[in-house]
């Protein structure tokens, strides 16, 4: 299966990528990082309830950007990876 992503950045050369493979199985602990935009947290909720109900073999870990506009400050990227096995990133709006 061949699948081509798109990168929203604007790159002159564009960079070779390969995407990770996918686990057989999420276990251990994910990390729900809320991106600070508007209704982010109530989706976030949402999915957390799910998670807790259908794999209750993960822990989830919450995290929040302190604002949408920028990227997540270096540190709390460092926290996040140190502690977690996965990362859902929830943008909403």
């Amino acid at each position: 299966m061949s699948v081509t992503l798109l990168d929203p950045t604007n790159e002159e050369v564009p960079v070779a990528r390969q995407i990770t493979p996918r686990p057989e199985a999420i276990v251990g602990k994910v990390a729900l990082l809320d991106i600070a935009k508007r209704r982010s947290d109530e989706f976030l909720d949402r999915l957390q309830e799910a998670m807790e109900r259908r794999l209750p073999q993960v822990e989830v870990n919450r995290y929040q950007k302190p604002t949408f506009s920028k990227p997540a400050p270096a540190d709390l990227r460092r926290e996040i990876k140190k502690i977690n096995d996965f990362v859902v990133i929830g943008l909403a709006d």
